[in-house]
């Protein structure tokens, strides 16, 4: 009974840190001059399809687990794009 909650905990625990780099790695872009104006829209429109997507998911019955595993692989995608 407890192990998923704890699952859960730790995967937005995860997600937090993995958003935390993405907020910093944008940020130190856009201070160095070197973010685009393409990042800039990026940022906005994924974040519409990301709770558009956790609306649909949790409107179709899905779970906390799910929706936070969605957002997971999207952060992820972007640190290893924004890393390169």
């Amino acid at each position: 009974m407890l192990l998923p909650w704890v699952k859960l905990a730790m995967d937005v625990n995860g997600l937090a840190i993995e958003s935390q780099i993405v907020i910093w790695t944008r940020l130190t872009q856009i201070a160095l001059g070197r973010g685009t104006a393409a990042e800039a829209v990026l940022m906005v429109t994924e974040k519409v399809a990301a709770l558009t997507e956790a609306s649909l998911t949790v409107a179709s019955g899905g779970s906390a687990h799910k929706v936070v595993k969605g957002y997971r692989k999207r952060v992820r995608a972007n640190v290893k794009r924004l890393r390169r």
